[in-house]
């Protein structure tokens, strides 16, 4: 029976998809995820799931990894994406398909549209990476840029696939999608039947709700927890049934920053889920940098948000336990790679800015930074200004960003400095996080 919704403020009839229909949310069933399983077996990778012992170790519980991110698009899409294609029927197949996607869906869709010979149109918003928008092309889907955001790209695709007569397929709440991604939890039992827990990232819901149906209907005792980006807790809204949009401006895990969860999966999580949490950005880059350095393996912010609820303490419930975390996608734009790793080594401490105030005589900056080069750290950028430093007009700032081992040599930097200079201000510190095997040295 479907639960009883209170009021939909946005609810426009020619916008709603009969599949995905807030009013009237679909329920999937076991046996759909066990003929998913079998339809999709040879068109999909069977990722591996593999045991971290160092970060097993570092978070005191037995950690495994799920590496979606090894699918040939680089994300958990496909296995929603191809089951849905399969489940059309010969005149939809001819007619095509459409879906709007800012990237993973759009991808998982052209490439097996390709391979399965049916015309994938794909609406994105203009802001795709055109690294995903060029894939698509390259997979021979048909690929329009509309929209400032993916509401108005899915708006603009739903409207499209009427006039067209092409088939929808939302990304993460058509039911057929759900089935496919409910595939990833078999697999799992079917190699860790012992397990725990699985962390599953949340974004409209279509992961969670697949996996948990799928882990539940075989093993009831297993807990199946989301996690979220604080900066976009769609889904938690969706769970207590507050029907808001929300529009982060930005996010590492922008994969998940849907603006509103998916009806369907929100109506079965509510059955199935144990907990959804949500993390914060810094530990979002602490996590992908973890996973870079000790697994190396390169994931986008939205496969890595289960390793930071670990790492950020937010499961302390789970320590020496089995758990598997999903790493669902890889296809990290190579910028955003590149920023989110020093954000990542900021929270780390092994980035630190400082400002000093040194004699602007002869030899005086030379002295900071024979110092600086004493303590073991080295210098990435240093810059200085006198206009503006109220003291006398013999004396310099000195702005420094350093790279450093960790907190403890941050204080030990710190300590150092303040022993020969009366004026070192150290930029606020990122919040740390504690694990089990250490924990950070309070910040200077």
């Amino acid at each position: 029976m479907a639960p009883e919704v209170d009021e939909f403020s946005d609810y426009d009839e020619d916008l709603i998809d009969p599949a995905c229909d807030p009013k009237n949310p679909k329920q999937v069933n076991f046996s759909d995820i066990s003929s998913a399983a079998f339809s999709i077996r040879g068109g999909v990778v069977h990722t591996p799931l593999m045991r971290s012992n160092q970060l097993s170790d570092i978070l005191g519980l037995e950690l495994y990894m799920k590496k979606e991110f090894l699918q040939v698009t680089g994300s958990f899409k496909e296995r929603g994406a191809r089951f849905a294609l399969m489940r059309l029927s010969a005149e939809e197949k001819k007619a095509g398909a459409i879906a709007a996607s800012a990237g993973n869906h759009a991808m998982a869709l052209a490439y097996h549209g390709l391979h399965l010979g049916i015309p994938i149109t794909v609406v994105m918003p203009v802001f795709a990476p055109l690294m995903k928008r060029m894939r698509c092309q390259a997979y021979g889907a048909n690929v329009i840029l509309h929209g400032t955001n993916i509401q108005e790209s899915k708006e603009y695709a739903f409207r499209l696939s009427r006039q067209k007569g092409m088939k929808y397929i939302n990304g993460f709440d058509y039911p057929d999608v759900v089935s496919g991604q409910g595939t990833i939890g078999l697999e799992i039992l079917e190699e860790i039947p012992d397990v725990d827990a699985i962390l599953v990232p949340v974004g409209g819901g279509g992961l969670i709700a697949g996996i948990a149906l799928a882990v539940k209907t075989l093993k009831p005792q297993v807990q199946v927890i989301g996690v979220e980006s604080e900066t976009c807790p769609s889904f938690q809204n969706a769970l207590k049934d507050l029907h808001i949009e929300v529009h982060p401006e930005v996010s590492i895990a922008d994969g998940l920053a849907v603006p509103t969860a998916g009806c369907n999966a929100a109506y079965m999580a509510k059955t199935y889920v144990d907990d959804v949490i949500t993390v914060c950005e810094e530990s979002i880059a602490l996590a992908i940098l973890r996973l870079l350095e000790m697994e190396k393996a390169v994931v986008e912010g939205a496969g890595a948000v289960g390793l930071a609820a670990l790492i950020s303490g937010r499961l302390p419930h789970l320590k020496g336990k089995k758990v598997v975390n999903i790493l669902t996608g890889g296809n990290i734009d190579t910028t955003i790679l590149g920023r989110t790793i020093e954000r990542g080594l900021a929270v780390d401490g092994r980035l630190i800015k400082f400002d000093v105030v040194v004699s602007d005589r002869p030899g005086g900056i030379a002295e900071l930074t024979a110092l600086i080069s004493k303590t073991g750290a080295s210098i990435k950028d240093i810059f200085h200004e006198r206009a503006w430093l109220a003291a006398n007009v013999f004396s310099v700032r000195v702005r420094v960003v350093a790279e450093t081992r960790d907190r403890a040599h941050v204080k030990e930097l710190h300590d150092t400095l303040k022993s020969k200079y009366s004026i070192v201000e150290m930029t606020a510190p990122i919040p740390t996080f504690e694990t089990s095997a250490s924990t950070f040295q309070q910040e200077v």
